[in-house]
């Protein structure tokens, strides 16, 4: 059960942190220059949402199924702890920055999405697996 797990975080997280790579370039190379940083992150928020459903729905049906909700939990927190490593490893080192300069430079409404939009991606496994 435990490998099952393993596995479902990390096509999952494959997945979300795809899309998100993918829309984070488009974000900086474009929106951010025309619309500002908020506007350009909130308008990334709804895909990666969609993104999300989409992907718990097809690595929590796809395979064997999760029995127990304890499981279908740690499909996102795995997935949630990769994607952060991921993610402040990658973005600390491309911009050259500590992770208390990372925070200062968010802008607080978009930081508040995201974090709600984080707390989303770790429940979707376990919300998708109780609808089924």
């Amino acid at each position: 059960m435990k490998t099952l797990v393993l596995k479902k975080a990390l096509t999952y997280f494959a997945i979300v942190f795809g899309m998100g790579f993918l829309l984070g370039t488009i974000r900086v190379l474009w929106l951010e220059p025309m619309l500002g940083t908020r506007v350009a992150e909130l308008s990334e928020m709804p895909i990666m949402l969609v993104t999300m459903i989409l992907a718990a729905n097809f690595i929590m049906k796809r395979g064997q199924q999760l029995t127990k909700s304890v499981n279908a939990l740690g499909v996102g927190m795995i997935a949630l702890l990769l994607l952060l490593s991921i993610e402040f490893s990658v973005v600390l080192w491309l911009q050259n920055i500590s992770f208390q300069q990372y925070l200062d430079s968010r802008d607080s409404v978009a930081f508040t999405a995201y974090i709600i939009s984080l707390l989303l991606f770790m429940l979707m496994p376990y919300l998708v697996n109780r609808r089924a």
